[in-house]
């Protein structure tokens, strides 16, 4: 658990500053389940140029609450948390100072974003609060007040997670929570879990993973694996200690992490994807009347393939799917045991077989049209779909046919401009794997949209 603060205070020598605004939001990796917002009667005067950046002034904290009024509030929401800030040292010594003056020793774990950003985003250009939300594109309101910059580090702090592919966060905040054994309380992991898509991590004591999968029902999931009786099942359970997750909204973009993370993390109970994925591919030819063939064939020998597959028989499928969806030839297509005469008329219309040069164009169209329905080889494609929460949507970015990475995002001119799009982009590993996983799951399925975007 989070507590993700700012404070704003009166300026002056070091170690007299008085708090003057404190905004502090109690977050559990996903969303916010409590906060604490308020301005604070500092009991000194504030600087004159704090007055010009921030706007508060003492007139504002003449009946605001002083600090010992709000002290056992800051104490509660932030009990069992590990302190999240935008220069976390200099929030963390002026709350440590307030409460020192009131003879009380607050201590708290803490987590700076600004040393996360300069790890996981080594190409910002600045790393000042204001500059780095605005280069990611994310909206910041009331600037320099304790509660605009609070909401704009939650943000931030939510990319963060999103890009540390490695689990450093996690595993240094389970090192911070947790010395030796945990209580009951932590043990009683699966209430608190989501009825919900996407990826989970099972720790042991020390925070590594020894086991992630992704799932539709994550807490469904978890309990599954609980309750089995089987050896692995059971040492698992033994050796878990804590279970995180990540929400992502829809199934595509948990497919690609789980696979990325398998092979990157190597859990310990987890089962890691075979070196290839695809052993079959539909190839694209032309034959003796100029029409084009669709067929089926051992990936190796397919120099450009319209699509991959893990057998013939799921190549067999889909071929004669779209056959049946474009009014296709069976023949000409290569499919067994073919339905239709492909060299007679159906009302009218030349079905595939008629050698004409303007019906072989036709046809061909329709080919084109059943071989690119979902196509992502173009020169840089987004597939959109759900995010994980209300406004918010994922997007997955592949150039020339090849795996980026993948975001959130809820403004549209986040999309709309590769820049911004890049930057908030976490990469992943672009193989022929990660693209069988996006194009196989396209097959199947549907995502809000696809879209090709120019620089």
């Amino acid at each position: 658990m989070y507590a993700i603060l700012d404070i704003e205070t009166t300026g002056g020598k070091f170690n007299e500053e008085g708090i003057t605004e404190i905004a502090i939001h109690k977050f559990d990796g996903q969303k916010v389940v409590d906060k604490f917002i308020s301005l604070v009667n500092p009991e000194r005067e504030i600087q004159p140029f704090v007055v010009k950046l921030t706007g508060i002034n003492s007139k504002m904290l003449r009946t605001a609450p002083k600090f010992y009024e709000v002290a056992k509030r800051i104490i509660e929401i932030t009990e069992d948390t590990v302190i999240v800030a935008h220069n976390a040292q200099f929030d963390y010594r002026i709350l440590r100072t307030e409460f020192r003056r009131l003879g009380y020793n607050f201590e708290r774990k803490t987590l700076c974003t600004v040393d996360l950003s300069k790890l996981l985003l080594p190409d910002a250009e600045s790393y000042s609060l204001g500059k780095l939300v605005r280069s990611l594109g994310i909206p910041v309101s009331d600037r320099h007040r304790a509660n605009g910059d609070a909401l704009a580090t939650i943000k931030l702090f939510k990319l963060l997670l999103a890009k540390d592919s490695e689990k450093i966060i996690i595993k240094d905040t389970i090192r911070k929570e947790t010395q030796g054994e945990l209580s009951e309380k932590q043990l009683d992991i699966v209430r608190d879990l989501p009825n919900k898509t996407g990826v989970f991590y099972m720790h042991n004591k020390d925070g590594d993973i020894i086991h992630l999968s992704k799932s539709s029902d994550i807490k469904k999931r978890v309990n599954q694996i609980f309750t089995k009786t089987n050896d692995k099942s059971r040492k698992l359970t033994k050796d878990t200690k804590k279970v995180t997750f990540e929400l992502t909204g829809n199934e595509l973009v948990a497919i690609l992490k789980e696979h990325e993370e398998l092979l990157k993390l190597r859990p310990k109970y987890s089962s890691i994807p075979k070196k290839r994925m695809y052993s079959h591919a539909i190839c694209k030819s032309v034959n003796e009347n100029g029409y084009f063939s669709l067929d089926i064939k051992p990936y190796r020998e397919c120099k450009d393939p319209i699509g991959l597959f893990n057998g013939v028989f799921s190549a067999k499928n889909y071929l004669y799917k779209i056959t049946k969806e474009f009014e296709l030839c069976e023949k000409v297509n290569g499919i067994s045991e073919a339905r239709n005469n492909c060299s007679s008329y159906d009302d009218g219309k030349c079905k595939g077989a008629c050698v004409n040069k303007e019906e072989v164009q036709e046809y061909n169209k329709r080919v084109i049209a059943a071989t690119t329905q979902n196509s992502i080889k173009a020169n840089k494609v987004v597939v959109v779909d759900k995010g994980r929460e209300i406004g918010e949507q994922s997007a997955i970015l592949l150039k020339n046919g090849s795996l980026v990475g993948f975001g959130f995002y809820d403004l549209n001119y986040q999309i709309n401009n590769i820049h911004i799009l890049e930057s908030i982009i976490t990469p992943m590993n672009g193989t022929h794997d990660a693209n069988y996983l996006i194009e196989s799951y396209l097959r199947k399925k549907r995502v809000l949209k696809i879209i090709e975007i120019n620089d």
